[in-house]
């Protein structure tokens, strides 16, 4: 009796290392894989960081393109109707373009923490197409614009 006693003893001891042996496996495994979706948020709110940057650096040649244009315009009296119509389409272009830089910045929320990890990365996933939306709006107008 004593020994079946300490072999049920044994037996309850081994189960309970291997418990907590699987629960400090599990929760290692818990916190790697929540340090993996903050990795992969963080790598997603970089890209949109990078996009946006990437776009911010051509405003300025948004801005002088614009303004070279409503020059062009003021400075040539006798321009025909078809350029200036040609030319104000492009102020036009530039000016949406503007626009909607703006207008994503001032709906982006990188801080939202009303949403999950997953709903999160789904939002920044969202914000790089939106933003790359952007940069590649910027860019196409600065090509017509410079077109003669």
């Amino acid at each position: 009796m004593k020994h079946l006693t300490l072999n049920v003893i044994f037996l309850i001891m081994s189960l309970a290392v291997i418990n907590c042996g699987k629960t400090s496996h599990e929760e290692t495994h818990e916190h790697e894989s929540a340090e993996t979706e903050d990795d992969a948020g963080q790598a997603l709110l970089d890209e949109v960081d990078k996009i946006h940057t990437e776009a911010m650096e051509k405003m300025g040649d948004v801005r002088k393109l614009r303004e070279d244009l409503k020059k062009k315009i003021e400075n040539s009296s006798d321009m025909v109707d078809e350029k200036k119509k040609e030319i104000e389409a492009k102020i036009s272009d530039l000016d949406s373009a503007y626009n909607g830089m703006m207008d994503w910045m001032h709906k982006f929320n990188p801080e939202i923490d009303s949403l999950d990890k997953v709903a999160y990365r789904e939002y920044l996933e969202e914000q790089i197409e939106k933003a790359k939306k952007v940069q590649s709006d910027i860019a196409e107008a600065i090509e017509r614009a410079r077109e003669n």
